[in-house]
């Protein structure tokens, strides 16, 4: 076994000092304010991140409401949309919110609505991946409770989407 002299492990706060002390002080001047404007400003949530009750949710704001959530787990809903030309101009990565009109073949009637808001999408379908009806399957990232509300309005609905 080698021998060698023992490991001293040391602070931050010592690496500033030797770079103050070897002539390097602008950088690390730098850095130490670039550090404090990061530890000053990562501390919240970003602006408008607070969470928007369900669509047609008509009951009096509450505490638990009032603030923020800590996780919403999110899962990938397959959504049939029905127009594929629509879902060609979409990238993964886009923010839409998705409508769903009534079916008039199946005896809709009624007005369209807003199914998801600031749906995340994960996936497109690659050019050429329509079905002879033109529609076309776009995957999203959604909460659990949307996700149901999707799969719902799907089977009766035609389903839209607009980019936020």
């Amino acid at each position: 076994m080698p021998v060698f002299a023992p490991l001293r492990v040391r602070g931050p706060r010592l690496r500033l000092r030797r770079a103050l002390r070897r002539g390097r002080w602008a950088p690390a001047v730098l850095l130490a304010l670039v550090a404090t404007a990061l530890a000053v400003a990562g501390g919240g949530p970003p602006p408008g991140a607070a969470a928007a009750p369900p669509p047609g949710d008509r009951t009096a704001p509450t505490a638990a409401r009032a603030r923020p959530s800590v996780a919403v787990r999110l899962v990938s809903a397959p959504v049939r949309i029905a127009d594929a030309a629509t879902v060609r101009l979409l990238r993964p990565g886009d923010r839409v919110d998705v409508i769903a009109a009534p079916n008039s073949a199946l005896g809709g009637a009624g007005e369209a609505r807003v199914v998801a808001t600031g749906a995340r999408v994960a996936e497109v379908p690659q050019p050429g991946e329509t079905r002879s009806d033109g529609g076309a399957l776009v995957v999203l990232s959604v909460p659990r409770s949307t996700a149901a509300a999707l799969a719902g309005a799907g089977v009766t609905s035609q389903l839209a989407v607009t980019v936020c």
